[in-house]
């Protein structure tokens, strides 16, 4: 998720051979307040010149209250290539469906229905009315972090560890999985270290987060390749899977993959690996893949019962 400033033409030109998930123009905190009209027309052209085929279009609007928020859906819905807009420091349900209304009204009716809505939390009154948020609208599929805006709404110091944001994260991560939207993890402000855009990235994926916002296009190689699952999680997932369905057959319902209980939600898990592992044009390993990847560590899980090299399947008890 690439932030492009909507007032920068250079910047705005360039975004389209950025290799990004999803490119999102800013008319709100990346444009000074005298460049807004420009920048909304800027934005409109950018949005015009898009393909369909490259990275999801989105704009980040002025905030919902912020009197520049209706001007700017005016002039950014009227182009028939928006798929998304991104609503900055959402508190309540209100500010989704005011946008959410706007869309119907000014969007063209045939691509209305495909405008997607993004929240982002960035406020203590935005988190504790996340459910709210979540559920307010069709249009809601992902909710975002906004870290700055969040630690200083709540007074907090910003730290290389991030654990000050714990809460906030890990409730915006739970409520988005909850309801069946994506989660959006925070922006890295040090863009030129790549070592801490690793450390949050892989934090922010153990997490649970599907994604992270970019503010430099040297951050978008990292960013992917981290929310990626690694090679050695695929070839778990896969011989936790395989081993299921083979064990489905006779009626078992939990076996031993490696001295451990393999049962149903482990196997959930898998499924949710091999998944992004596929949406990121990634091919599952054969059996004989997952071997060299594994080394030692891998196990074969026989047709006929537990893994070799176990005796038995464990009967797990309520």
């Amino acid at each position: 998720m690439a932030i492009v400033p909507g007032s920068d033409e250079r910047k705005l030109k360039s975004s389209l051979s950025l290799a990004a998930d999803c490119l999102v123009y800013d008319l709100e905190d990346g444009v000074a307040h005298n460049r807004k009209n420009i920048a909304r027309e800027m934005v409109f052209d950018a949005l015009e010149a898009s393909e369909h085929r490259k990275a999801e279009k989105a704009v980040r609007i002025n905030a919902v209250g912020s009197g520049l928020e209706f001007d700017d859906l005016n002039v950014v819905l009227r182009s028939s290539r928006l798929q998304a807009i991104v609503i900055p420091k959402v508190q309540s349900a209100k500010d989704v469906q005011f946008v959410s209304q706007m869309v119907d009204s000014v969007a063209p009716f045939i691509t209305r229905k495909n405008v997607r809505i993004i929240a982002s939390i960035e406020s203590a009154l935005g988190v504790m009315n996340l459910k709210e948020i979540a559920t307010s609208d069709p249009r809601v599929d992902a909710l975002v972090f906004a870290a700055e805006d969040y630690c200083a709404d709540l007074g907090l110091t910003r730290t290389r560890e991030g654990t000050e944001m714990l809460y906030g994260r890990s409730a915006i991560v739970t409520a988005a999985h909850a309801y069946g939207l994506q989660a959006i993890d925070l922006v890295c402000m040090d863009y030129k270290n790549d070592d801490i855009l690793r450390e949050e990235c892989e934090f922010g994926r153990r997490m649970g987060f599907l994604g992270k916002q970019a503010v430099h296009p040297r951050q978008l190689e990292i960013i992917q390749r981290c929310f990626l699952p690694t090679d050695q999680e695929i070839a778990r997932a896969a011989d936790i899977s395989e081993g299921y369905q083979e064990h489905s057959k006779r009626g078992v319902g939990a076996f031993n993959y490696n001295g451990k209980v393999i049962d149903l939600p482990v196997v959930k898990w898998a499924e949710k690996i091999l998944s992004r592992a596929r949406q990121g044009g990634v091919t599952i390993p054969s059996p004989e893949e997952r071997q060299k990847i594994l080394g030692s560590t891998s196990t074969t899980i026989a047709a006929g019962g537990a893994a070799n090299g176990s005796k038995d399947s464990p009967a797990l008890t309520a």
